[in-house]
């Protein structure tokens, strides 16, 4: 019998698991944190082996195959002995993707991929089709393909997920955008990062799809260098050559490959970012056949996603705005090009390699305050210092940096969380940082 290791015991780790018990592998599954009881429940109700706190080298060394969970990194040690012994590594989605003939609509970049799965996701579902959500977001792809079976599948795709993918192949391939991020996860690299988003592409053919955004200066510079072999359906805001989606006289066209309209201001979600995001779930939508009526309903009535520019209240005339999943530089640029109003931004984390020169132009256009949360902030007091704006240093968590920028705001302003850094110095997930800056938001 096939041996399966399993490394990582969270949502993806424990989808693989099932699915491999269910195919009838020998099933291990090993974690180096304490595993979550709710996935214990799982492994142990599919009677599959699992340890946590530790890695046991001699039930893992002797696998035939390994799916590695993506926030295990390439260079660990025990990955690094696997890759010298010759066992092969794969992702949750290669190794789910073996086992389903489903359409796979499949979504990176780096920003703006959430909102678009979701939204995807929600036009699918809402013209009636068979549809689950997977990657990133909801649950995990292998779990779904083990108990459940369903027509299509909106992924969402990190480019650790993309690392270990090899044969998958996405019917609809969607690239939002490459900007740098989780550089330190590449060796500081940016064409190793380009390279793995450009993973998604990987196996595609004349008859599957590649939508991207048309204005993406990499994008463009790397399309030539992989000689995609599937249809191209590249999205702008605005009509300029090439272009098969944009705005023009404030309504949303796309022209293949079934002409599709709506007037702009009827889109739920606003701001030049979303319209993006609005364009590529279109686009989609209309390769896969859904009825025009059905795409600009969805598209309407979509109600946003969780820790995104999210409004949380309105204090003593302090608006409060939750963007905890704005953890590159970048997606805090698309968050302060959408303010209206005087700023006080919270920002801080654990930097991925960042370059904050990026945004410097709009902290110094559209800030009045700044606080730097985070355990290690000099790497921003050497960015945002210069500017002369009142800052305030937070190192012990949530409340304080809320109280602070609320003694930061004054009537009108807006206090926006969109950190630029990943979570992992203070907070448990990008999740947990915004949960706590709603709760004590609310407090106040």
């Amino acid at each position: 019998m096939k041996r399966i290791v399993v490394l990582g015991a969270g949502e993806s780790g424990t989808g693989a698991a099932v699915l491999a018990k269910v195919k009838g592998f020998e099933t291990f599954v090993t974690d180096m944190s304490s595993i979550k009881d709710k996935y214990k429940e799982l492994l142990n109700s599919h009677h599959i082996d699992w340890e946590e706190g530790h890695h046991t080298e001699a039930l893992i060394l002797n696998a035939d195959e390994v799916v590695k969970s993506p926030g295990v990194p390439n260079d660990a040690p025990l990955v690094l002995k696997l890759k010298a012994q010759g066992t092969p590594i794969i992702s949750e989605i290669e190794f789910a993707g073996r086992y389903t003939d489903a359409k796979m609509i499949c979504i990176t970049g780096s920003n703006g991929k959430t909102t678009t799965t979701s939204l995807t996701y929600h036009i699918f579902k809402s013209a009636g089709l068979n549809v689950g959500l997977a990657g990133n977001i909801g649950r995990s792809l292998a779990l779904q393909v083990a108990e459940e079976q369903h027509d299509y599948y909106v992924i969402e795709l990190s480019s650790f997920q993309l690392d270990n993918m090899y044969r998958f192949r996405a019917n609809i391939a969607v690239l939002m955008n490459i900007t740098p991020d989780h550089l330190d996860r590449y060796d500081h690299c940016m064409q190793n990062y380009i390279d793995a988003k450009f993973r998604i592409t990987q196996n595609q053919t004349a008859d599957d799809a590649f939508i991207y955004w048309n204005d993406d200066p990499i994008i463009h510079q790397e399309l030539e260098k992989y000689g995609l072999q599937a249809q191209l359906y590249p999205f702008s805001a605005v009509k300029e050559e090439g272009s098969i989606a944009y705005v023009e006289d404030n309504e949303v066209k796309i022209n293949e490959p079934i002409a599709f309209n709506m007037e702009q201001e009827e889109l739920a979600l606003t701001g030049e970012h979303n319209l993006y995001d609005s364009l590529a779930a279109g686009i989609s939508a209309n390769l896969a056949g859904i009825k025009k009526e059905e795409i600009r309903k969805a598209l309407a009535d979509f109600k946003g996603v969780e820790h995104r520019l999210e409004k949380v209240a309105k204090v003593r005339g302090v608006a409060f705005i939750n963007d905890s999943k704005a953890t590159n530089v970048n997606s805090c640029w698309y968050a302060l090009k959408s303010m209206t109003t005087p700023v006080v931004l919270i920002l801080g984390g654990k930097d991925k390699g960042n370059d904050y020169r990026e945004i410097e132009d709009l902290v110094r256009e559209k800030c009045v305050g700044l606080v730097f949360l985070g355990l290690h902030n000099e790497k921003l007091h050497a960015a945002f210092d210069p500017l002369g704006l009142p800052t305030v240093e937070v190192q012990t968590g949530m409340k304080d940096a809320v109280d602070a920028a609320y003694h930061l705001a004054t009537k009108g302003d807006t206090v926006l969380l969109s950190p630029c850094c990943a979570s992992f110095d203070l907070f448990k997930s990008y999740e947990d940082r915004g949960d706590q800056f709603k709760k004590y938001v609310r407090e106040l």
